[in-house]
């Protein structure tokens, strides 16, 4: 697509009335509770589901590369935010020994073709959780900055040309478009920053969806001990960097710096509007949980032309929840009726060192979520702000944050083997509670397990070794450069089949 038609597309999406599009998004979800009630989004059986995100760098020498977007669509890839991103999707699978053994065949099925396309273009797609390296012969500074106008439109240079990420730049929502982390902070006139960040989102599907808020009322407690499990982004690309001694900014590095670029650039640079990005609440009904997506301010309103899928009837409320950005969040969807369906996505995960790592997440968020509402355990009682706080300390400090943990007989608990040895043994139930054996179920947990037993995360190996080589005298951006070059190369003989663990 052209400049030109990519403005004159912008420009047509900012002239739809908002209200308007707020009146039919608020018809479509009272039919969509109407579906809710009459149990069209129920299932049979819990079902899970992950994305994956990944992005691109030169096989050579691991600076970020662009991917063409002939080659996005020979792979089977969608689209992300930025130039070099790719994204892919496994297909729903129930939760059992087959769905998640699906899940790690489907992920290596479509990646080790991909990888190998890519590489012929001396492409390497990399799970991560932030790139360093900015192409060769540019800055990060002046690649996540770069904007044109068109026709009064402004145009991120490296952004994908959907019409929505555009639209972000041009609303009247005053989105913040910058980073704000210690020793960063950069302004730009585009969401482009926010294509720093690659995630995994796993995804369960309740079984009956009325019951959703107790699941999700789970799932927002145990999310501050998943995220400082998973933490993979301690380093931004080093030219982003202000003037600050080497051993300050390691010193003062957050574990998961995806949190906070997703925050800064995403949210309303005034108090006029509620953060967009944000750790959700509880609800105390599923039309509750309905109603916050209806009721939180629309970036993008769109005419939505319905198609032929079921969900389509839903299409303007569907719209709205796209910019929905909680970190857990509930979703209503389904390409026909019998498909329908009420999930949990499950948001705050960075990428992962290799596939087995991210399916392992997978598997234990959904034995968590199979167990926690079974066994009516007390962690739901964890009050909501001691929740909340949790996710951010695991943002800061991963494995090393002071969380809170309720145990099964209702004790209070920062103790961190305490608090993951019963929340690892929670998710092996979990899983045998699908059908899966004992040993196939460790099998899902023991990556996880290693990382706790050694204190060990991917951002914390990553730090370790940025640490050291400053300890050494080595410039901050040899010593970052360095240790993403390593991350790259463990990753090329672990990806598809190893571990982070294999690692170490």
């Amino acid at each position: 697509m052209s400049a030109s038609e990519l403005a004159s597309q912008v420009a047509a999406a900012l002239e739809v009335d908002p209200e308007e599009f707020q009146a039919r998004a608020a018809a479509e979800a009272d039919r969509l509770k109407e579906e809710v009630r009459a149990g069209t989004f129920d299932n049979t059986q819990a079902i899970v589901g992950l994305e994956l995100e990944l992005y691109g760098v030169d096989d050579q020498t691991g600076a970020l590369r662009r991917m063409p977007r002939e080659l996005l669509g020979l792979i089977g890839f969608e689209k992300e935010l930025g130039l070099h991103n790719a994204e892919m999707q496994t297909s729903p699978q129930p939760l059992n020994s087959y769905g998640l053994s699906a899940q790690v065949a489907e992920l290596r099925a479509n990646l080790a073709p991909a990888q190998e396309r890519t590489g012929h273009q001396g492409i390497r797609l990399v799970s991560d959780g932030m790139w360093t390296v900015p192409p060769t012969g540019e800055t990060a500074r002046s690649y996540l900055s770069g904007s044109v106008e068109e026709q009064g439109v402004r145009l991120a240079t490296n952004m994908s040309d959907a019409v929505r990420y555009h639209v972000m730049a041009n609303a009247e929502y005053p989105a913040g478009m910058r980073l704000d982390a210690p020793h960063v902070s950069l302004s730009c006139d585009t969401v482009m920053p926010e294509s720093l960040i690659t995630s995994i989102q796993p995804h369960y599907q309740i079984p009956h969806a009325p019951d959703l808020p107790e699941y999700f009322s789970y799932a927002l407690r145990i999310a501050g001990p998943l995220l400082a499990l998973g933490v993979n982004a301690p380093f931004f690309p080093p030219d982003l960097y202000d003037d600050a001694p080497d051993p300050e900014i390691v010193a003062d590095a957050r574990m998961e710096n995806r949190i906070g670029v997703f925050e800064t650039v995403l949210n309303s640079s005034t108090d006029a509007y509620e953060d967009k990005v944000r750790f959700p609440p509880d609800f105390d009904t599923v039309e509750d949980a309905i109603d916050d997506v209806l009721e939180d301010h629309t970036i993008v309103p769109m005419d939505v032309p319905e198609g032929d899928r079921f969900d389509d009837a839903f299409a303007h409320f569907r719209h709205k929840h796209g910019s929905y950005w909680r970190w857990i969040r509930p979703v209503f969807d389904g390409a026909s009726r019998s498909a329908a369906n009420a999930r949990i996505e499950f948001r705050p995960l960075p990428g992962q060192p290799t596939l087995s790592d991210a399916v392992a997440f997978q598997a234990v968020f959904g034995g968590l979520m199979e167990a926690l509402p079974r066994v009516e355990h007390p962690i739901q009682g964890l009050d909501w702000e001691t929740a909340k706080a949790n996710f951010y300390a695991a943002a800061d400090d991963g494995l090393r944050a002071d969380m809170e943990w309720i145990t099964v007989d209702g004790t209070h608990t920062t103790d961190t083997d305490q608090l993951y040895g019963e929340l690892f043994e929670i998710a092996r139930e979990g899983l045998e509670q699908r059908g899966l054996s004992t040993e196939a179920a460790h099998s899902y947990v023991r990556p996880l397990r290693e990382r706790v037993d050694r204190r060990l995360t991917p951002a914390r190996w990553k730090h370790d070794q940025v640490r050291e080589a400053v300890d050494e005298n080595v410039p901050l951006a040899e010593a970052i450069w360095g240790m993403q070059s390593r991350y790259v190369d463990r990753q090329k003989g672990t990806l598809l089949e190893g571990s982070f663990v294999d690692w170490l």
